[in-house]
């Protein structure tokens, strides 16, 4: 019976305050959708980190006018070498495709450059890419070596990026969140004032504290999951609509968003909501309503 009534006046109280149910539900799925975001991308540039970790390469790049015997000899020292794990050689016509395949959007790009202009080159898997420095002091001054790099230092530009965008997502969350919260304390601030005259003969007759205080916590947690839900069906819309839609060709260059990553944001999404909205109406109700 008790749960019966407390579950009627949670749904009376959102009814009766549906503009600001309304306000603080988008106000919870926009702030939980930029957190959702950002949890994705801080995993992401985990997931991306790691993948070219494994399949970072130390490239050394050879004099243009290199004999095929100086050539071989870097080979054999290469293959030689306790930092190496495979070294394979790449040709002037090998490396001109590879220029094709990674610029095959930019015509023009590929037109105007001749076949013989790219070097040939040894591409080097590393045991631990933590070693290509040592690696790199051992053959840049070799004879027939032009440049030796490391890809990693190539794209730590683009970690630094990611690492940037990925902190300001999360503050622009925590912005939103500090405004989710406010307004889900003014609601319930709103919603006990409405309700003062029946709180306070509940409150005569006996009814404990947190009997009179359960339809407005749920109030505020239902919002919060409802909210939660929203946030989450945007994430799979964007990923569906945006990402694996507009973006679907940096795929090439790193790995996915997997839907197991957005999956596992529903109890995350959810559980923060409810736990917080709870605690936010629990701390403002004492302020509110008096033993």
């Amino acid at each position: 019976m008790r749960a019966k009534y407390v579950m009627s006046e949670v749904f009376l109280g959102l009814w009766r305050n549906i503009s600001m149910t309304v306000a603080m539900i988008i106000t919870m799925a926009v702030s939980l959708t930029m957190l959702g975001a950002g949890l994705l991308l801080y995993n992401q540039v985990d997931v991306i980190e790691e993948y070219y970790q494994t399949n970072l390469e130390v490239v050394v790049y050879m004099q243009r006018d290199v004999t095929e015997e100086v050539s071989e000899k870097i080979g054999e020292e290469l293959r030689a070498s306790p930092y190496v794990k495979q070294a394979q050689y790449e040709s002037q016509e090998e490396a001109y495709e590879r220029f094709q395949e990674t610029f095959a959007e930019t015509k023009d790009l590929v037109d105007s450059v001749d076949p013989e202009v790219l070097p040939s080159a040894w591409r080097v898997e590393m045991h631990d890419i933590n070693d290509a420095d040592q690696l790199i002091a051992d053959f840049a001054e070799r004879e027939g070596v032009y440049q030796v790099t490391n890809q990693r230092d190539i794209l730590q530009e683009v970690f630094d990026i990611l690492g940037g965008a990925q902190r300001l997502t999360l503050v622009v969350a925590l912005v939103q969140g500090v405004a989710a919260l406010m307004l889900v304390a003014n609601t319930i601030q709103v919603a006990a004032y409405s309700r003062r005259r029946e709180v306070a003969i509940m409150k005569l007759v006996g009814a404990p504290n947190w009997f009179v205080q359960a339809p407005f916590v749920l109030e505020a947690v239902f919002a919060g999951v409802i909210g939660s839900i929203f946030a989450f069906a945007t994430l799979i819309a964007a990923k569906f609509l945006v990402i694996d839609g507009q973006f679907s060709n940096l795929f090439s260059l790193m790995p996915p968003i997997t839907m197991q990553s957005i999956l596992i944001l529903l109890p995350i999404l959810t559980g923060i909501s409810a736990v917080i909205s709870a605690i936010t109406a629990w701390i403002t109700l004492r302020f509110n309503i008096k033993v």
